[in-house]
Parts: C-alpha cells; structure tokens; sequence
C-alpha cells in the first residue's frame, strides 16, 4: 500500500486491518516521509522509490508463487502507475488505484489539485531546463508545497507530515512525462474514485485510461470524496472482490 503525498502508512490502517483475512498487507511510508527521514521530502535520485518498492518485494519472496499487488491513493496511486510502467513491472501481477494522481496535466486532474497543491513555477521551469541538457546537481530544491491543513499539523500526527518536495521526489512519485504510455502498460487494475473527489475527477479516468487499455475496471463510490474514499465500506468491498477474483 502507498501513501498519498505529504503522509504515511497510517492512512491505510483501517483497510489494512480489513484485508489481512485475504492478503498479507505491508503499508509503506516511503522515503522522505514519515516522522524521522533522512532527509524529509527528498531522495537521493529520481526513480529511487521504485528502486525501493523492488527491494521490498524481493525481501518479502516476491518469487515464490504469491501474487504482488500494489495499491496507491493519490499520488501513491501514480507510483503504482510509474512502477508498473518501469523497469520493475515485472514484479507486480495486479494494480488497485484509489483516485490515482496520473499527471499534473492530464484531463482527471483540477486545477492545482483542488487546492492541495503550490507548484513554485519559476523553479520548475529553470529546473525542467537544466534537467534536459543533463544538469541535475540543482534537483534536491524544493518544487511544490502542500495546504496540509493547520490542524493536522498541529494535531497529535503532526509530526508525521510531509509539506513540500524536491524536484527528485516528485518525479518520482508520479508516472513518466508520456504518462498514458506507463497506463498502456498496467497489469489488471482497478480503479475506484469518489464522486465528490475534491482534487480529481473521478468520471474521467474510464475515457482518459481506456483509451489506451482495455485492462481496467473503473468504479465511483457515491457520496466519497478524496481523502475518504480510502475508509469507504464500499472500497473495502471492491478491494476483496478484486483480490478474490484473481485467477
């Protein structure tokens, strides 16, 4: 299970708890987050989070028959997307994606996210420039910052929140430029969204991710917005369906 931007594992510990009859589940939080990272909201180089999911399948006997699966909200959503589509894709037979982050640009997205997301555009764009000729020295500066909400980060998981990104870690956490290419190649996958979702649309992944494979089931769970679709009694009930109907 991957955390959506800006959090941890602990979002997943109600579905987490309620699939261990069917999975064994491992609820990750990823590098740069957390409550004590090397360095918070950063890596070393792009593509490191991957590099890090591999390693943990391998740890995990990723090759003794079981089936792996990844399941991503969010941002963690379009992890599971970038995995799927890179040199590791291999190593996963299916996908699950809660209101998936596909790409800044692409037609399920809001405007900023609905909100939640600061792109400082200036430093983009200079480091997009320097990223083309090969110059990356610059990539640990931060790029984006998120609205997480004063009363999380003065509540009791405070110190869990992540607020910003560097250049590498944001790369990172989202499907390649050509995102629909790392779509075309997704195991079966399921997508569930609500349909209140603040940040995304949910009625647009069917149109924008079905037009490049036909290995998708899509589902939008009514009266769930962005954060609380991952604790919807409904997602739950798709998830096991999902799981329970792998051949």
């Amino acid at each position: 299970m991957l955390h959506g931007s800006g959090w941890y594992h602990g979002q997943f510990a109600g579905l987490a708890r309620a699939l261990r009859d069917v999975a064994e589940v491992k609820a990750l939080t990823l590098r740069g987050h957390g409550t004590d990272p090397a360095r918070r909201g950063d890596v070393d180089y792009t593509g490191q989070l991957e590099d890090d999911i591999a390693d943990l399948i391998a740890q995990s006997g990723g090759s003794d028959g079981r089936r792996v699966i990844l399941l991503g909200h969010s941002s963690g959503g379009g992890l599971a997307v970038r995995f799927a589509g890179g040199a590791h894709g291999a190593l996963v037979d299916g996908i699950i994606l809660l209101a998936p982050f596909l790409k800044h640009d692409a037609p399920t997205t809001r405007p900023n996210s609905g909100g939640w997301a600061h792109v400082l555009m200036r430093r983009v764009i200079g480091l997009s420039m320097l990223n083309t000729v090969g110059i990356t020295a610059l990539d640990h500066l931060p790029m984006i910052q998120f609205a997480m909400p004063r009363a999380v980060l003065d509540g009791p998981l405070g110190a869990h929140a992540t607020t910003r990104y560097s250049w590498r870690l944001n790369k990172s956490y989202a499907p390649r430029g050509d995102y629909l290419g790392d779509v075309a190649v997704l195991p079966p996958f399921l997508v569930i969204a609500g349909r209140y979702d603040e940040a995304l649309d949910a009625e647009g992944y069917a149109p924008v991710m079905g037009a490049v494979t036909d290995k998708g089931r899509y589902q939008i769970v009514d009266g769930a917005g962005h954060l609380d679709i991952v604790d919807s009694p409904q997602t739950e009930a798709l998830v096991r369906d999902y799981l329970l109907g792998l051949d």
